[in-house]
């Protein structure tokens, strides 16, 4: 065998080690975020905010859902520094460390019957550190993945990271399907905890995957070279504002989709609609196992695809229909029709989702990568995705009527799609060679 192909294998092999690792880590992290927003559909009114009846416990129970969102923006910042200065495996260690600890916290939260306004206060302190634990997450997994792919495959790899997501919300969907069969004071009393202890564990064993991960060799090449920025936030918003811009437009229904289904969608079928809380959950679960099926055809499709605008087009114009058809349908209380239009609407956010990370990233260079990434993906988070059950409510509350939700969400498809192709129109960095930084902006590699 030759040194050039054992040290191809060995790059393979690196390469795909740190696909698995972003999968494992990232199905941990998005299994302890989407956790929450389940058990803020179910539970968290009548455990926390009891006081409060009705829809408005509800839209109170969404608010602090949404913290974690204001609180991702914060963690990509933190986050970013140090990735893109002191490299993207040590901040990924240290988020899963936060999510996990974090998440199991709220698990041994007492309720509000225990220690009143205490806890609710408690509850939103300790989701913000989830926050911003995710928000330093997701551009450090996608980064470790798609930096050590072969050429050509960054979106393949980059959408290892991206797998994450619904087996995370699939692990999460049945752990809250099994224990909701409990009957209700037990599920309300203790059995939603389950999950978020579960946490614990799960982090153990992402731990020990992800230690095993190299550094990237984009990033270990800043390093040796010295060519890390000393401020990548300034520079970022510098170099780059209408990356960033468009960056979080793109990230819209790659975000907001999930939360339409697990998280408003639940609720509004359990509240207002005829529907029981596991029969809804089931019908999430499978719209979980399509996606896991169908997501990574969408990485295919943009790899193979000579146009990665032509692959957005034809991945995304069918959200357009299609979203406002799974709403019709969940209207119908029909079981089997509301399963069907949940699952197929699922198709195409899902395919787009999984080429998103990689086409974002390949749009900002290495030195500024994981700050810009975080920063269009957790601030689309937090003003759009995170949101989405708040606005929904809000617009059902108001109207009475699903149309307005619908209205709201073929703008965000419509969006997307928009700032994506737009996006598409700048320098790809994977393709150029790699540019020195200026001296005036690099430094040493120092906390």
């Amino acid at each position: 065998m030759s040194a050039t192909t054992a040290t191809a294998r060995e790059r393979t092999k690196a390469a795909n080690r740190a696909g698995f690792g972003a999968f494992i880590g990232s199905t941990i992290e998005w299994f302890d975020f989407y956790i929450y927003g389940t058990a803020a559909a179910l539970v968290f009114d009548k455990v926390f905010f009891p006081e409060l009846e009705g829809p408005i416990g509800t839209l109170v129970a969404f608010a602090t859902f949404w913290v974690g969102f204001l609180a991702r923006p914060l963690g990509g910042i933190i986050f970013g520094h140090y990735g893109d200065r002191l490299g993207r495996k040590k901040t990924l260690v240290i988020t899963l460390l936060m999510m996990g600890i974090s998440t199991t916290a709220i698990g041994l939260l007492p309720g509000y019957a225990s220690i009143g306004i205490a806890a609710p206060i408690l509850l939103v302190c300790i989701r913000m550190i989830q926050g911003i634990g995710l928000g330093g997450e997701w551009g450090g997994s996608v980064l470790i993945a798609s930096e050590h792919a072969p050429k050509g495959k960054s979106v393949l790899y980059g959408a290892f990271a991206q797998q994450g997501s619904p087996v995370g919300n699939t692990l999460s969907t049945v752990s809250f399907l099994a224990i909701s069969q409990l009957p209700d004071d037990a599920f309300v009393s203790w059995g939603w905890r389950v999950p978020f202890l579960a946490s614990a564990a799960l982090v153990m064993v992402g731990l020990l995957v992800r230690l095993k991960v190299a550094e990237s060799p984009a990033m270990a090449k800043l390093i040796e070279k010295k060519e890390v920025v000393k401020l990548p936030l300034t520079e970022v918003l510098r170099s780059h504002p209408m990356l960033i811009v468009l960056g979080i437009g793109a990230c819209t229904i790659g975000l907001s989709a999930t939360y339409f289904k697990s998280t408003f969608a639940l609720s509004w079928a359990t509240t207002s609609l005829d529907f029981d809380r596991s029969s809804f959950l089931t019908i999430i679960l499978v719209a979980n196992i399509t996606q896991i099926i169908v997501q990574p055809f969408g990485a295919l499709i943009a790899t193979r695809m000579k146009s990665w605008s032509r692959a957005v087009i034809v991945m995304l114009v069918p959200e357009l229909v299609l979203m406002p058809v799974m709403f019709v349908l969940i209207s119908t209380e029909n079981y089997g029709l509301a399963m069907l239009g949940v699952a197929v609407a699922t198709i195409p956010h899902c395919l787009y989702y999984a080429a998103l990370a990689g086409m974002l990233a390949s749009r900002f260079p290495a030195h500024l990568r994981y700050t810009g990434i975080s920063l269009c993906y957790q601030l689309c988070g937090t003003l759009l995705g995170g949101t989405t059950p708040i606005i929904g409510q809000f617009l059902l509350n108001r109207t009475g009527s699903i149309a307005a939700v619908i209205a709201y969400a073929v703008f965000q498809v419509a969006l997307t799609l928009g700032c994506m192709l737009l996006l598409l129109k700048r320098p790809n960095h994977d393709e150029q060679s790699a540019e020195p930084v200026a001296a005036p902006r690099t430094a040493p590699v120092t906390a």
